[in-house]
């Protein structure tokens, strides 16, 4: 068998360039019987891990290794003329010296060398050169560029400076033939080299992908990186299939005139030993107590001081509960941990930074609560410690906190200040490619038509954890599309392959670590980007960092607490005292009662209309219970029944059982059912004779649903219940009941710190609802979207939410006279907060702006801005109207910049003199008679720079359509299933047109009504028959598509009109409104609300055909193509005596005055008989009303059919 072993390999680490995942590799290495592999990434580390844990399970030796890029100069000299072109070499690790010198080249590449590419220098390579064997690389390498520059002696010097820098046995000359041109020649040029220096030889592959027809894919992996298609003949691509993990055999023969190049590859296997450790044991950083203590002794005495302060009376049960916890705390060897995060804590609350009571399971902990790490009361509401930290399992506790999200970011700088930049880290996370963006990607590297590779695409569920192969399965039109169509099986086939791989890296969104030293001595970092922060990232993911035993923290940023921040300084300002958050009563009677009405907008966990409506339901009357709803408003309980079970039993009309006394006390506080993690384990320790740490076992086993471990305890249990006089039936029973709700059962004290929150912005918004609506307001600045709904509650609040005001807004949204609140300059459309706070602050210290010459004169701004303030309705309070204004603002501006001129030159205004200022009016006479823009215009301006309808509405005129007809409000459209066909309408905005592929137009756009609004696609195939109703601004009505993905909605229509030609649609009317129309399509809907359809006639058996294009043109309409669009018919039944004479000369005059492009027809309800009028007209809004006045409601229908 052959001893060679791969020494220069790519994994998917190599971010869109390695093909060759991680598993596979040790698998083919296993295979090929090779007894050691290496991992070379390019630059990086990322795969170092986890590539030696499989390597691990597989039984061979993990050498870990990277190939660097190294500057031409040094990796401080970024000159674009001489420093683009880095060289590779690739670098592998002998021990644990050897990885830590590694680490850290790698880590100062980023930080340090980082210039198009992470960069070594030789000043790197030579500080951190011991413990490390390098290999001279691939064509990139700097020998070999030497060699094909035709330059030997380069090539010489750089190999004898590598051998001086690395030394005697740990350089060798590397070798590869990948089938390019120039590699034999190259080959015997080192070859040479290698004998007259003495330098070893050493073969290698430039590993990129398992197997030779992974080619390939490859090939779309590299196409996926450059943004091009498979066809571009400009694109980087590898001329050959070579690049792929050969056995030992094969390279045996390829290098068959290089034997000594083979057998060194086992010589550089057995030097590298590399062995990672996991935790235990942790490595923390040391904490500074102060003088006099140690970090045990400092601990007690902060959880003494803590404890006297948080209760008035230390009874037994506290004090040995702070015991039990401090000597388990003790026992593991976190004191350390504990008082970094008291520390990170306490920084935070001096500062004025808020924080969240508590999140996760620390909330058990008296310890924590002592410290101030938490604000929840374990014992108050019977949470466990054991479900924080096991004392019969050694981990990482694991305190996860909310911080104000404005301010998180001084915390992360606090402590890296406090314990050094280069130990403190963010944590990186990798992008993977999951089913639909594979599918999509190699679509784009194919070229395929977009509407082709959506078509694909939205077969694919959304689903957690969904992939290609499953969505085959489940879903019977994709595997059709697969089956039946070999361009699709082509696409799927590679997307599959490239599936789940790596795309790009990102930061966590709250996690960092915290070294003991230098963090690069445990694991290799790169530089982070702008958005970062903290100056480093770790190469290793979140768990990877754990399993290390370095201290890991997750540093939430949490919206509401910035909102509670602002509403009580908001309450400060207007009544004048501060409101303590943590000593509000937890039993207040408005609060619940308006909790109780289902009144959740904008209260924290509780605000989504299903939410609001099981509060309705439960009707919450304690802190409790609102607990009982967090924990139950989750996919699980609701689908399983739980949520109406526990509504029901609160409300007795379900009996409440226990099926053992000892399970009464535990399950009362949830009416029987067994919704907590912390519920399990009382049971277990209760009723079974458990160990709370043996109890948390069974928990974590039954949440993770593994039946050889549950069938374990299972035995355990009903033994010890029997030991305790329970029967082993009614044990076995409760053990059924425990295993079958614990896979729904939430965390306690989770739940209970959430609800805190929740109860607390629920309470500030029923006692002090301007002042929290306006803190509400203002954290939602930048979203427009969602401050329209916000804005309709404080309306149906009774406040009024006013325009800007030059003189009364400040910065944010501010509460003001009444109970009002004003709209915030900040967040005016290109004004920002520095100017806004600018303008602010020359109010204040030098009183109100008396007009806009005034402004203009006292505080600096550019036109834009200006303008933008005027329609935003900033200076509606001057003398002038917006139209005047606007036409004065350059003049103003000239005037306010010469008059800074003449006071600097030191010379004086009339003013100065005491003489009269001029008026306005004396000032600009040339618009004192300019014509106001109109209502629409201004609402127009109002949207543009604010973002929404403030004062109004361009839609206030059409409220009757939604009370008339079954149109879906645009706000409910999430809460739909995917695919839902529903009717919306609506303002278009934004209106983009665009052309596919095949060069055919279609159209994206918003669609805003009154309650919110959705983005809309009109495709190809509908295009060109509604293209005329697409305008910005336009007030449309559409049939089409619900699409939900990853929770945000958007609406594929299929037809559109305008809003007054809404019958034309064939929207349902609700009870009493609107025009008949019957469909087809429209009878579930119909009677799933209860209504019932007018009785239409049958369409004819014969008519005559619909008048063809040629003849609507004579009328001025184009008929649209039947075969896309749905038909519309009217049918009029008219009297068949005298009297209908005279209405179908009287429906004649109406049907002509309004042509359009669908049938109308006489209809005898006696024969059933309907003859065609000869016209072809709309289903105009006017028309229907006149022919419902001649002939009554009752005879007037719309047929819709589909073609």
């Amino acid at each position: 068998m052959s001893n060679f072993v791969h020494l220069h390999n790519h994994s998917e680490y190599s971010l869109l360039d390695g093909f060759a995942r991680i598993d596979r590799m040790v698998q083919k290495a296993k295979d090929c019987g090779m007894k050691a592999c290496a991992i070379t990434d390019h630059g990086v580390m990322y795969g170092a891990v986890d590539f030696y844990k499989a390597c691990q399970k597989a039984g061979i030796k993990a050498i870990i290794g990277c190939e660097v890029y190294v500057a031409p100069r040094s990796r401080f000299d970024k000159d674009p003329a001489k420093n683009k072109k880095s060289f590779h070499l690739v670098l592998l690790a002998k021990n644990e010296l050897g990885y830590k010198n590694l680490c850290t080249m790698v880590s100062k590449a980023s930080s340090e060398g980082f210039y198009y590419k992470p960069r070594v220098d030789k000043e790197l390579l030579r500080e951190y050169h011991e413990g490390i064997i390098a290999l001279s690389a691939c064509l990139a390498g700097e020998i070999p560029r030497a060699f094909q520059e035709d330059d030997y002696e380069k090539a010489k010097a750089v190999a004898l400076e590598h051998l001086e820098i690395f030394g005697e046995g740990n350089y060798y000359l590397e070798i590869q033939d990948q089938g390019l041109e120039v590699e034999p020649a190259l080959n015997r040029r080192i070859a040479a080299l290698s004998k007259e220096l003495n330098i070893p030889l050493v073969a290698t592959n430039d590993v990129h992908f398992i197997d030779r027809e992974d080619h390939q894919y490859h090939d779309i992996l590299l196409c996926i990186q450059m943004g091009k298609t498979l066809d571009d003949p400009d694109r980087m691509r590898f001329e050959t299939d070579q690049f792929y993990f050969k056995t030992g055999e094969e390279m045996e023969e390829v290098f068959r005139d290089y034997p000594e190049a083979i057998e060194n590859t086992a010589i550089i296997a057995d030097q590298c030993n590399v062995e990672f450790h996991f935790a235990p044991p942790y490595f923390l950083p040391e904490f500074p107590v102060p003088e006099g203590y140690t970090v045990l002794s400092y601990l007690r005495k902060l959880c003494d001081d803590g404890i006297k302060r948080r209760y008035r009376e230390i009874t037994p049960e506290i004090q040995e509960r702070l015991e039990y916890e401090l000597s388990v705390i003790i026992k593991m060897d976190f004191p350390s941990y504990f008082l970094i995060v008291w520390d990170m804590i306490n920084y935070a609350k001096e500062h004025g930074i808020m924080v969240g009571p508590g999140r996760g399971s620390a909330a058990g902990s008296i310890v924590a609560y002592a410290l101030g790490i938490t604000d929840i009361d374990p014992l108050q509401y019977g949470l466990l410690f054991e479900r924080f930290l096991n004392p019969s399992r050694v981990t990482m506790p694991d305190i996860d906190t909310d911080f104000c999200i404005e301010r998180r970011g001084e915390v992360f700088q606090y402590l890296a200040e406090r314990y050094g930049h280069d130990r403190v880290a963010q944590i990186i996370t990798f992008g993977t490619m999951k089913a639909k963006l594979a599918v999509k990607d190699v679509g784009r590297v194919f070229d395929m038509p977009y509407k082709e590779v959506e078509r694909v695409a939205k077969q694919i569920p959304d689903d957690l954890g969904m992939t290609i192969e499953k969505a085959l399965k489940e879903n019977p039109d994709l595997k059709a599309m697969y089956d039946n169509e070999p361009l699709v099986r082509r696409l799927i086939d590679s997307a599959m392959k490239i599936e789940g791989m790596p795309r790009h890296h990102g930061l966590h969104a709250a996690a960092l670590v915290i070294a003991p030293d230098t963090i690069s001595n445990y694991l290799p970092v790169q530089k982070t980007d702008d958005g970062g922060l903290a100056a480093l990232a770790t190469q290793y993911a979140k768990e990877t960092v754990e399993e290390m035993g370095l201290l890991k923290m997750d540093l939430l940023g949490l919206r509401n607490l910035t909102v509670i921040r602002d509403a009580i300084a908001n309450i400060k300002a207007t009544r004048g005292f501060d409101l303590d958050i943590s000593s509000i009563p937890m039993d207040d009677k408005k609060t619940y009662e308006m909790l109780g009405r289902g009144e959740g907008s904008g209260v924290f966990q509780l605000e989504s209309d299903g939410m609001q409506q099981v509060m309705r339901n439960l009707v919450p009357e304690n802190i409790a219970e609102i607990t009982a709803l967090v924990a139950l408003y989750r996919p699980g309980p609701i689908e399983s029944g739980m949520v109406k079970d526990f509504t029901e039993r609160k409300h007795g009309r379900t009996p409440i059982v226990y099926d053992h006394p000892i399970l009464e006390p535990i399950l009362k506080e949830t009416y029987g059912v067994i919704l907590y993690q912390e519920q399990v384990m009382i049971i277990a320790q209760q009723m079974a004779g458990f160990s709370l740490g043996q109890a948390d076992y069974l928990r974590k086993a039954m949440g993770k649903k593994k039946p050889e471990v549950i069938a374990g305890f299972r035995t355990d249990f009903v033994e010890g219940a029997v030991k305790n006089g329970v029967s082993e039936k009614i044990a076995t029973r409760i053990f059924d009941l425990m295993e079958k709700f614990a896979g729904y059962g939430f965390n306690k004290s989770h739940s209970v710190a959430y609800a805190v929150v929740s109860y607390q912005t629920a309470y500030l918004k029923a006692n002090y609802p301007a002042e929290y609506s306006a803190a509400l307001l203002t954290s939602l600045m930048d979203k427009t979207d969602k401050l329209t709904g916000y804005i309709e509650e404080c309306r149906r609040l009774g406040i009024e939410i006013l325009p800007p005001d030059i003189n009364e807004s400040r910065l944010d949204f501010t509460v003001v006279n009444e109970g009002n609140i004003r709209f915030g300059l900040a967040a005016v459309k290109n004004v920002g907060r520095s100017p806004a706070q600018h303008i602010v602050d020359e109010r204040d210290a030098n009183g109100p702006f008396s007009s806009l010459l005034d402004f203009c004169e006292r505080v600096t701004v550019n036109s834009r801005m200006l303008e933008s303030l005027i329609q935003a309705g900033a200076f509606d309070s001057m003398d002038m109207h917006r139209a005047q204004l606007m036409a004065i603002v350059e003049k103003c501006m000239s005037m306010a910049e010469s008059s800074r001129k003449d006071r600097e030159a030191g010379q004086m205004s009339l003013f100065d003199f005491g003489m009269e200022e001029e008026t306005e009016e004396d000032q600009f006479p040339e618009v004192q008679g300019l014509k106001p823009f109109s209502r629409e215009e201004m609402l127009k301006m109002e949207r543009d720079m604010l973002g929404l309808f403030l004062t109004g509405h361009i839609l206030d005129g059409y409220t009757s359509y939604w009370k008339d007809y079954q149109l879906t409000p645009i706000q409910e459209l999430p809460s739909l299933g995917d695919k839902k066909d529903v009717y919306i309408a609506g303002m278009l905005t934004h209106l983009k047109l665009k052309s596919n592929k095949a060069g055919q137009r279609f159209a994206m756009f918003d669609l805003e009504d009154l309650t919110g609004k959705v983005h809309c696609f009109v495709f190809a195939r509908v295009f060109e028959q509604v293209r005329s109703h697409l305008e910005d601004d336009a007030i449309l009505v559409m049939r089409g598509t619900v699409r939900n993905e990853d929770g945000k909605a958007s609406f594929n229509a299929n037809d559109v009109a305008g809003l007054k030609m809404i019958q034309s649609l064939g929207v349902p009317t609700t009870r009493g409104g609107g025009v008949n129309i019957c469909s087809n399509e429209d009878v579930d809907i119909y009677e799933g609300n209860g209504l019932s359809l007018p009785e239409c006639p049958e369409t004819p058996e014969e008519e005559e055909a619909l008048p063809s294009s040629e003849e609507n043109e004579s009328l001025g309409v184009i008929l649209p193509d039947v075969e896309k669009t749905l038909i519309k018919r009217i049918y009029l039944n008219i009297d068949p005596g005298e009297k209908g004479k005279t209405e179908e000369l009287e429906v004649r005059k109406i049907l002509a005055r309004y042509p359009g492009p669908y049938a109308a027809f006489g209809y005898n309800k006696a024969s059933g008989l309907a003859k065609k009028f000869g016209l072809t007209v709309s289903a105009d809004e006017e028309m229907l009303a006149s022919l419902e006045s001649l002939l009554g409601k009752k005879n007037v229908f719309v047929k819709v059919l589909e073609n």
